[in-house]
C-alpha cells in the first residue's frame, strides 16, 4: 500500500509543474518553493526525531553538490520544459534515471559488466530515440528540444545518485541527506531568484496556482520521505519498483487532467521503457 501510495502522488507532481507554470508562474521561483517547504518539513521530522543534522566542512560540500544535482538544477529544467510538453512524457523521460546511473557506474568501474543490464540501458536510450525521432511521436516537434532538457534534468539525478554512493560522509543518513539536499538548494536558488526576479509570492488570498505549488512541495517531500524508509525497512530492489508506478501514474495523471492522448510512439516509448527498467534493476 504504501508503495502504491508513493507511486501514485509522485506521478501527479508532473501535472501540477505543468499547471503552475502555464499559469505564469516563474520556474526557478517555483523550483525554491520546493526546496524551502521540503527542507522545512524535513527539517520539522529530524527534529522530532531529535536527530541533528551532521555539518562539518565535508558534509556542507556534500550537501551543496547535492542540492544542485539533486533539486536547484534538474527541477528548474522540468519546470522551464513543463509548459512546453505533456506531464505523461516528462514521466517518461524520469524513467531513465536508473539506467543513466548503470550507465555511468559502469563507465566509472563502479558496477561489473552485465548483459542483462546493459540490454536494459540501451533499451532506455531506445524509449528516448521514440519520442524525440519520428515526426509524429510528438504534437509538435519545438517539443523535443524541451524533451532533451528533460533528459539532461534526469542526468543530473543519475549524477546525484552516484556522488551519493561515493561522497556520502560518515554519519550521514538518509534523512539528513535530504534535509541538507533541500536546504542548500534553498541557498543556492535564492540568489538567482533575487537576481532574476523570479520570486513567486505565496501571500493570502491563495488561488489554485498557490495552492497547487505547495501541494506539489508536500508531495515532493512526502514522497521522498516514505521512499527512503521504503529503502530502510523493505530493502532498495522492493523500493525501486516506484519508479515503476511514477511513471505510470504521471502519464495517468497527465491524461485525466490535461485530457493529454499519446502516439503510438510514445505509447510504445514507455513500454519500452517499463522493459529497461526492468532488466537495470538489481537484484535481490
Amino acid at each position: 500500500m504504501l508503495l502504491l501510495f508513493v507511486g501514485g502522488t509522485w506521478g501527479i507532481t508532473f501535472s501540477l509543474a505543468k499547471l503552475v507554470t502555464e499559469a505564469g508562474a516563474h520556474p526557478l521561483g517555483v523550483s525554491w518553493w520546493q526546496a524551502v517547504i521540503g527542507g522545512g518539513l524535513v527539517w520539522a521530522y529530524s527534529a522530532w526525531r531529535k536527530a541533528l543534522l551532521p555539518f562539518t566542512k565535508a558534509h556542507a560540500v556534500f550537501y551543496v553538490v547535492c542540492g544542485a544535482l539533486g533539486t536547484a538544477v534538474p527541477s528548474t529544467m522540468f519546470f522551464y520544459a513543463a509548459p512546453h510538453i505533456p506531464a505523461g512524457v516528462i514521466s517518461i523521460t524520469i524513467a531513465i534515471v536508473p539506467m543513466l546511473t548503470l550507465g555511468l557506474a559502469v563507465s566509472l568501474g563502479l558496477e561489473r559488466i552485465e548483459v542483462i543490464r546493459l540490454l536494459g540501458i540501451v533499451l532506455g536510450i531506445i524509449a528516448v530515440l521514440m519520442i524525440v525521432g519520428p515526426e509524429t511521436s510528438l504534437p509538435d516537434r519545438s517539443m523535443t528540444t524541451w524533451v532533451l532538457v528533460c533528459v539532461a534534468g534526469s542526468a543530473c539525478y543519475a549524477i546525484e545518485n552516484l556522488w551519493i554512493s561515493l561522497r556520502r560522509p560518515q554519519g550521514s543518513d538518509a534523512f539528513g541527506i535530504l534535509t541538507g539536499m533541500l536546504v542548500m538548494a534553498a541557498l543556492l536558488l535564492t540568489p538567482v531568484v533575487l537576481a532574476t526576479d523570479s520570486f513567486v509570492s505565496l501571500a493570502k488570498p491563495w488561488g489554485m496556482t498557490e495552492f497547487n505549488i505547495a501541494a506539489m512541495a508536500v508531495v515532493n517531500a512526502a514522497s521522498y520521505g516514505l521512499f527512503i524508509h521504503m529503502v530502510t525497512t523493505a530493502g532498495p530492489v522492493f523500493a525501486s519498483q516506484t519508479a515503476y508506478l511514477v511513471t505510470l501514474s504521471g502519464v495517468f495523471w497527465g491524461m485525466v487532467i490535461f485530457d493529454e492522448q499519446h502516439s503510438l510512439w510514445i505509447w510504445g516509448a514507455l513500454m519500452v521503457m517499463m522493459a529497461g527498467l526492468t532488466l537495470v534493476k538489481p537484484k535481490d
